[in-house]
């Protein structure tokens, strides 16, 4: 079997090489630690890489991805996430970007059985359920599809600030929480009109109280 695999180890040594020849103490700060101000939470697609297409270097950006950038309260992993980024690392902002053409969500609104991955993909059907008529009136599937991507992701970025990790941060600093979604087709980044910046932007029923 030939081994595809090599063309990785040796993309990874070019671009080791461009970087030493570019800044020969590259690495050597690299490895000095990280101080990023933005946790990124994305979808795991292949198509969506966090520093590529913000054009960021190699410490900027605190990366989370799952299938369908969602951000689930059971989900050990992205909890232990969450809170290194916000309690040790001390990011200042949290990004959710979903994207369009998301073969997770397009899997949510129907009702196919997609096997083990239908249990994380409830969580977008529940998005679907909660604007119902809003999307059942719009009648182009792609255009239905993409809304569905902006409202998962908003609601995903409400679901950071419903954890105590969020909101105990905000008890001592600013810490904003922010939905965006990125288009495959332009290449470009759209703001979603939804910025958290404390427990004053949720239902009180959400706020917990110290």
């Amino acid at each position: 079997m030939e081994k595809t695999y090599n063309k990785l180890i040796e993309g990874n040594k070019k671009w080791a090489d461009e970087k030493l020849g570019i800044d020969k103490e590259f690495f050597k700060n690299l490895s000095k630690g990280q101080s990023p101000e933005f946790l990124w939470i994305g979808c795991s697609d292949s198509r969506v890489p966090a520093n590529e297409i913000t054009n960021t270097n190699s410490g900027e950006i605190f990366v989370h991805r799952n299938v369908a950038n969602l951000v689930v309260h059971t989900d050990m992993n992205f909890l232990s996430v969450l809170q290194y980024s916000v309690e040790v690392l001390k990011v200042k902002h949290i990004i959710v970007c979903g994207h369009y053409g998301c073969g997770g969500v397009q899997t949510a609104m129907t009702n196919k059985d997609a096997g083990l991955v239908n249990n994380w993909l409830r969580n977008i059907k529940d998005v679907y359920d909660k604007y119902q008529d809003e999307l059942d009136a719009i009648e182009d599937e792609t255009a239905k599809n993409n809304r569905l991507v902006e409202l998962n992701s908003i609601e995903q970025a409400y679901n950071l600030a419903r954890t105590s990790i969020v909101q105990n941060a905000w008890r001592e600093r600013d810490l904003h929480v922010h939905a965006w979604v990125y288009g495959l087709s332009t290449g470009l980044i759209t703001e979603l009109g939804v910025t958290i910046k404390g427990p004053q932007d949720m239902p009180s029923i959400y706020q917990f109280k110290y």
